[in-house]
């Protein structure tokens, strides 16, 4: 049986939603025949694969099995179709994904002097998307903060640095020259806190069910935004404070927390010298730790 990848994308879509209206709704068809298209998947695979109760539509065990499957299915097929664009090109083009506050110019510089016939494009990433675009192909290589989900994936670390907290400038601790998690306890924090494990051990908020919650953010700014208001702070790697300064936020040490990490990360299934010839690079001119210094606020 050759699977329909239409198909799965309205499957796929349908079980993030789980609803079948707004599934359709963010797929510009039709609610019944979308319905149709899913009916048709369960025949075709012989398994129902959502739970059409009283309790709305939720996932069976087949379509969460199946949903796991869908998602890095459907990314290789885009990386596909863009790859075999990309190689219909006359020039040559490498792109490479990058962090906020991560200067890849060196490693740009170094490659294009080794291929002075490959296009060089540049990819700014976030957090939600530093490694969807390489597993959809918008990115042959990506220069990554860590932790990030390495499944699939050839990681090769570059550098450790510092992480500073945010803090709005008429805050009680923002004018010490470091704090420590300790002294963030009883802060809330704008971030997830997985991502900052070491203030999640010690933090108030998360002690019984008090936390507030969290708006949903994608950008840097956005978060500096929010801190600026006193709405809570964040923790941030050393670079990218310093690429986002700004005179109402206060960067600031912090002394018992572990360091940011940046890596290169690719598709382990890529085989391009291209990838590999700039991971070269990028390991030469921007494998090396950063000071910890105070980035200037003003």
């Amino acid at each position: 049986m050759d699977l329909d990848l239409r198909k799965l994308r309205y499957f796929v879509a349908v079980a993030e939603e789980l609803h079948f209206g707004r599934a359709a709704e963010r797929l510009h068809i039709a609610q019944p025949v979308l319905s149709r298209q899913i009916r048709s998947l369960e025949d075709e695979l012989g398994a129902e694969v959502f739970d059409r109760g009283r309790r709305g539509t939720l996932l069976t065990p087949a379509g969460r099995q199946l949903l796991e499957d869908a998602v890095p299915l459907l990314s290789s097929a885009q990386a596909l179709v863009r790859r075999v664009k990309a190689a219909a090109q006359d020039t040559p083009t490498l792109t490479v994904g990058f962090m906020p506050g991560i200067t890849v110019t060196p490693a740009t510089a170094a490659f294009t002097a080794r291929h002075p016939g490959v296009n060089v494009r540049l990819l700014r990433t976030t957090w939600d998307d530093q490694v969807e675009v390489l597993r959809d192909g918008r990115a042959d290589i990506g220069v990554v903060r860590l932790p990030i989900d390495q499944r699939g994936l050839q990681v090769r670390p570059l550098f450790k640095e510092p992480r500073v907290v945010m803090l709005p400038v008429g805050h009680r601790l923002a004018d010490r020259a470091s704090v420590s998690v300790g002294d963030l306890a009883s802060e809330h924090l704008l971030q997830d806190p997985d991502a900052v494990p070491e203030w999640r051990d010690v933090a108030l908020e998360l002690r019984g069910k008090r936390r507030p919650d969290v708006p949903e953010i994608h950008q840097v700014e956005e978060k500096l935004e929010l801190v600026a208001s006193g709405a809570g702070i964040c923790v941030l790697p050393l670079s990218t404070a310093g690429f986002y300064t700004r005179p109402d936020v206060v960067p600031l040490p912090v002394e018992d927390i572990g360091p940011g990490e940046v890596a290169l990360a690719w598709a382990a299934s890529r085989r391009s010298p291209l990838i590999h010839d700039f991971a070269e690079a990028a390991a030469e001119t921007l494998g090396r730790p950063l000071t910890e210094e105070r980035p200037d606020a003003d």
